[in-house]
C-alpha cells in the first residue's frame, strides 16, 4: 500500500536527477570492457533451433535497422553498464518503432499500443525511451531522410513521452489504468499537433488495413483444404506442418488444456469450445527466429468457426543480468504478466504453459487485426508524428506500473530530457552501425552463416524421445 504523499513522490524524481542528470543521459561512451557484439548474439543461440539460425542471421543482415531489431541483447548490455535514474517501471525491453501498432481490443475496437513483450522485465524507465528514439534515427537514416527530420523524430519520441507522463502524473491512478489510445485519440492528436490531413488519411488507410488482418485472413494465407480437411500449408522452412498422429501432437493437445488454466474463467470456457485440428511451426520476426513458434488451428462449432493461436517459446529477458532476475516461475508467465501490466487491452486468449522438456511458451491469437506501419513508408513529417505517438504510448504503459509523479518530476517541463535522448540516439546509432559492420564481416568470413529463406527445403519437425526436433533428412537430426 502506498504511504508516500504526492510531494514525497515528486521528491523521488528530483533526487533521481542527482544520481543521473538529464544531460548525462545524452552521453554515450562505449565501456572499455564492452563485450564483442557478435559473441553476445551467439550466446543467445545455444537454445534455439540450429537449422533456423541462418535465417535469423540473414534477416538481421539486411540493414542496420534490422540488425538493431534482432540485437536487443547488445543494447541491454550497454545500458546496463551505465548509471541510471533508479525510477523503475515495467519495461518492454525491446521498445523499437516496429513493436508498436494497432490491434483489436476485446470489445473489437482498434487500439494502438506496444505489441511485443518477449524481453519485458522491471527496470529504469529511460532504457525503453532510449531504445525507442534510437530506432527512429536508424529508420530515418535507412529511408534517407534529411538529418533535421531524423533529429526531430528522436526529440519527438522523448517529448511525447515527457508530455504524456506529465499528463498522467495529474490523473487518479484508476483513470490512468482505464486510459487507452484508440483511433479517435490518434486522430485528435494528429490534428492538434499539426500533422495535417495527410497524417489523418494515412491513419484511415492503416485502420482499413488492420481490419482486414483478422483470424480468417491468417487462415486463408496459411492453410488449404485437402480431402475436405483444412490444413496448414507445407512451406519449409518458414511454415512446417507437424504430424497430427504422433507424440508432438499429443503434447500440444495436453498443453492447450494446461494453458487454458491461465486464462480468466470466462475465456477458458470459450476455449473449451474449440478443438485442435492442425499444427505447424512458423518462423516469425527477426530476433525471434530460431525460437519454437507453433501455430495451432482450432475449430469450433463448424469448419467455418476457426481460430489460429500461436504458442511461442519464451526465454529469460535480455534485461535480467542488469535489472534483476524475473520473479515468475516460468518465462511464459513473465511475458504474459508484463504484457497485461503494460497494455491497456490484451488478447483474450493470452496465457502461458510449459512443455514436457520444460520449455516455456506463451500463447496468443495470431494477427487479430494486428498491424504496424512499414518503416520505409515514413516521410519527414510522418516520422516525427509517429515518434511522438509511440512516445506517448510508452508513457501510458510505464505509468501503469511505475510512479508517474516521480518520473514526471524527473523529466521536468524543459526540453533538457528531449535533447539528451536525441543526443544519445544519434551517438548510439553510430555504435549500432559499427556493430553491424562487425556482423557483416563475420558473415563474410563464414563465422556467421546465412540462408536464403525463399529457397524450399526438406526440413520438418518430428517428435523424438527427447522432444520435438527439427530435422534435415539429408544431414540427420539436429537438437532443438
Amino acid at each position: 500500500m502506498r504511504t508516500t504523499t504526492l510531494d514525497e513522490r515528486a521528491t523521488l524524481g528530483s533526487e533521481a536527477r542527482k544520481r543521473c542528470t538529464r544531460p548525462s543521459i545524452g552521453c554515450y561512451v562505449p565501456d572499455p570492457d564492452r563485450p564483442n557484439p557478435v559473441d553476445l548474439l551467439a550466446s543467445q543461440e545455444s537454445v534455439r533451433v540450429p537449422l533456423l539460425l541462418p535465417i535469423r542471421h540473414a534477416r538481421m543482415s539486411v540493414s542496420p535497422f534490422t540488425f538493431y531489431r534482432g540485437s536487443a541483447i547488445i543494447m541491454a548490455s550497454d545500458l546496463g553498464r551505465r548509471p541510471h535514474t533508479g525510477l523503475m517501471v515495467q519495461l518492454c525491453g525491446d521498445a523499437h518503432l516496429a513493436n508498436f501498432g494497432m490491434f483489436a481490443a476485446p470489445d473489437r475496437s482498434l487500439v494502438f499500443d506496444i505489441n511485443d513483450f518477449d524481453e519485458t522485465n522491471p527496470g529504469p524507465f529511460e532504457w525503453d525511451v532510449l531504445r525507442l528514439a534510437t530506432s527512429f534515427v536508424l529508420s530515418g537514416r535507412e529511408k534517407g531522410l534529411p538529418e533535421r527530420a531524423i533529429r526531430s523524430a528522436a526529440e519527438a519520441a522523448a517529448r511525447g513521452y515527457r508530455v504524456q507522463m506529465a499528463h498522467y502524473s495529474g490523473m487518479p491512478d484508476i483513470a490512468v489504468w482505464y486510459d487507452r489510445i484508440d483511433v479517435s485519440v490518434i486522430k485528435q492528436w494528429a490534428k492538434t499537433e499539426g500533422f495535417g490531413e495527410d497524417a489523418v488519411r494515412r491513419l484511415d488507410k492503416s485502420v482499413e488495413k488492420a481490419r482486414t488482418r483478422d483470424s480468417w485472413s491468417a487462415v486463408l494465407k496459411m492453410t488449404e483444404v485437402v480431402d475436405g480437411r483444412r490444413r496448414f500449408l507445407n512451406q519449409p522452412p518458414l511454415l512446417m506442418p507437424l504430424p497430427m498422429e504422433d507424440a508432438a501432437a499429443d503434447m500440444l493437445r495436453r498443453i492447450i488444456g494446461e494453458y487454458a488454466e491461465t486464462l480468466l474463467r470466462d475465456r477458458a470456457l470459450l476455449m473449451q469450445r474449440y478443438h485442435l485440428i492442425d499444427i505447424a511451426h512458423k518462423v516469425v520476426g527477426v530476433g525471434s527466429v530460431g525460437l519454437l513458434a507453433f501455430v495451432l488451428l482450432m475449430e469450433g462449432r463448424d469448419p467455418d468457426d476457426l481460430l489460429v493461436l500461436q504458442a511461442k517459446q519464451a526465454l529469460p529477458s535480455v534485461l535480467e543480468p542488469y535489472s534483476g532476475r524475473s520473479i515468475y516461475d516460468t518465462m511464459g508467465e513473465r511475458v504474459v504478466v508484463g504484457q497485461r501490466i503494460m497494455q491497456a487491452a490484451s488478447d483474450v486468449f493470452l496465457g502461458w504453459v510449459q512443455t514436457d522438456r520444460s520449455r516455456d511458451l506463451y500463447v496468443r491469437q495470431l494477427r487479430d487485426m494486428k498491424y504496424s506501419p512499414d518503416p520505409t513508408d515514413f516521410t519527414e513529417k510522418s516520422l516525427a508524428g509517429y515518434a511522438e505517438l509511440c512516445g506517448r504510448t510508452l508513457a501510458r504503459a510505464h505509468a501503469r506500473a511505475g510512479d508517474s509523479v516521480a518520473i514526471a518530476s524527473y523529466l521536468g517541463t524543459s526540453t533538457k530530457f528531449d535533447d539528451a535522448v536525441r543526443d544519445f540516439a544519434l551517438a548510439y546509432t553510430e555504435q549500432v552501425n559499427a556493430d553491424y559492420a562487425l556482423y557483416k564481416a563475420a558473415i563474410a568470413d563464414g563465422t556467421v552463416a546465412v540462408a536464403d529463406e525463399t529457397k524450399p527445403t526438406d526440413y520438418a519437425f518430428v517428435s523424438t524421445p527427447s522432444g520435438i526436433e527439427m530435422v534435415d533428412p539429408a544431414a540427420g537430426p539436429a537438437s532443438s
